[in-house]
């Protein structure tokens, strides 16, 4: 009996000693992965904000493709269950990460995505500064010299599809719905002469894949503003020209006519771009008080192009009204209207446009400078 006494005392003694071992490691466990889940989010954290550095023009390849695809889609992970690990239940966390479920992966998407447009957004809602009204503005000189074929009400066209602009054609008698404001971009890629203030590095001639620094943080700039007088507005951020640059009107296409099925009652459609002359000799600027806005161009389609589009007349006349608008406000804002055969896709909308801000000479500075002047020109004529 004292024999089976000790044999059981050492088994007890085994078997505390086995317990402690586990405790101690669970607790070792909790305290590692606890710091791993910090290091493993802060670091997926940052996967959204890898830039990409290759070239837009002409060139598909495909290994940054896939990688520009899967920032879109933005695909979460999480850790493993603390407490699966210290149970013992699920020892597998040491050489691998689960997924989610769907339904988790879906609210952790959406808020990272969120949270990755706010950092990506520079300007602050709450720092936004509005246009004001009766400031002197004087045009810049330029080596590019102003052409146009018709006039009406101060409002200058350049024809080059050469229809017979009538008077009917051009009177601005035109009211649009304002329930919601669409601005995409074709050129997504489309960029303007580096500063100190917004340096970058161009992957094109005056290209770049960094939403910061192209059209697309122009079209960002337009958003804000627009917002703060009331408007709700959608702005498509999808790349049109990347990786192919060719074909861009097409994949354009497809976005904004899935974005007016989403959004009825939508006349007002901007395609923000970039004068694409390619040196930075040319810059087309107005000083507005003391400010150096970049100057604006209306880009209007005809029906020239192998889809339909009788009614540009109604885009033309909605171009004529903001200028006659931006004219009164700001003189010299805007350049004489470009008239073409081509539709550019206005056929979607009763008040489609090409806006062109700026050339390759602009600065990121001044075209978000003209950003506050156009939204305040656009709500005087809309609201």
């Amino acid at each position: 009996m004292i024999n089976m006494a000790v044999i059981s005392l050492k088994d007890i003694i085994k078997y505390i000693i086995k317990i402690t071992i586990i405790i101690t490691l669970a607790i070792s466990g909790i305290k590692y992965f606890s710091k791993s889940k910090d290091y493993i989010s802060k670091n997926i954290q940052k996967l959204g904000k890898i830039s990409l550095t290759t070239s837009c023009l002409n060139i598909t390849i495909p290994g940054i493709a896939n990688i520009n695809n899967d920032r879109k889609e933005k695909i979460s992970f999480t850790p493993t269950p603390i407490y699966k690990l210290a149970l013992g239940l699920n020892l597998g966390m040491l050489s691998h990460i689960e997924t989610s479920s769907k339904e988790e992966e879906n609210e952790v998407k959406e808020s990272y995505n969120q949270e990755i447009k706010n950092e990506d957004t520079i300007t602050e809602e709450d720092t936004l500064e509005k246009a004001q009204e009766g400031l002197k503005t004087e045009v810049q000189s330029s080596n590019v010299p102003e052409k146009y074929t018709t006039q009406y009400n101060g409002v200058k066209i350049k024809n080059e599809a050469k229809y017979n602009l009538t008077t009917e054609i051009l009177t601005p008698n035109i009211t649009v719905n304002t329930e919601n404001i669409l601005i995409f971009h074709t050129h997504s890629c489309e960029s303007y002469t580096a500063t100190e203030k917004y340096p970058y590095k161009q992957t094109g001639n005056f290209r770049t894949t960094d939403k910061n620094y192209s059209v697309i943080r122009v079209g960002n700039e337009l958003e804000l503003q627009l917002k703060s007088y009331g408007y709700n507005v959608i702005h498509d951020e999808e790349y049109h020209d990347y990786p192919s640059y060719s074909g861009s009107y097409s994949s354009s296409l497809k976005t904004v006519t899935q974005l007016l099925k989403d959004n009825e009652n939508t006349d007002v459609v901007i395609d923000i771009h970039r004068d694409a002359i390619g040196d930075s000799t040319y810059a087309p600027t107005v000083k507005i008080g003391e400010e150096y806005a970049a100057q604006l161009m209306f880009v209007i389609g005809g029906n020239g192009s192998s889809i339909k589009h009788e009614n540009w007349q109604q885009n033309l006349k909605f171009a004529i009204k903001v200028q006659e608008k931006a004219n009164e406000l700001y003189p010299g804002l805007f350049k004489p209207i470009i008239l073409r055969e081509s539709g550019y896709n206005q056929h979607v909308a009763k008040a489609a446009t090409i806006i062109e801000v700026g050339a390759t000479g602009n600065t990121l500075e001044q075209s978000l400078i003209s950003m506050k002047y156009l939204a305040k020109v656009l709500n005087e004529v809309v609201k």
